[in-house]
């Protein structure tokens, strides 16, 4: 099973690289994903780490940081108050 995820890792890989190199996408749009992909992450670490939240922690895993990424500070007002609501 672990070989089947690899190889398609790998190839999803291949295929993303290769749709990149055909249209021609800037290097620009992948520093910038990068780096709002590492300011969520910092933003969830300080944030977990600093002790502004008291009592709620949010972990640092794919989603959580998707999520930051993609809705910024409201998205991490979403994971405290679904973690709120469910927990």
């Amino acid at each position: 099973m672990k070989i089947i995820w690899l190889v398609s890792l790998i190839v999803s890989s291949l295929l993303l690289i290769a749709v990149m190199l055909r249209h021609r996408l800037p290097l620009q749009w992948v520093r910038r994903f990068a780096l709002h992909l590492i300011a969520a992450a910092l933003t969830l670490y300080v944030l977990n780490y600093s002790g502004l939240i008291s009592g709620m922690e949010v972990p640092l895993n794919p989603v959580t940081i998707g999520t930051t990424v993609l809705l910024g500070i409201p998205g991490i007002a979403l994971i405290l108050g679904l973690q709120m609501t469910l927990f």
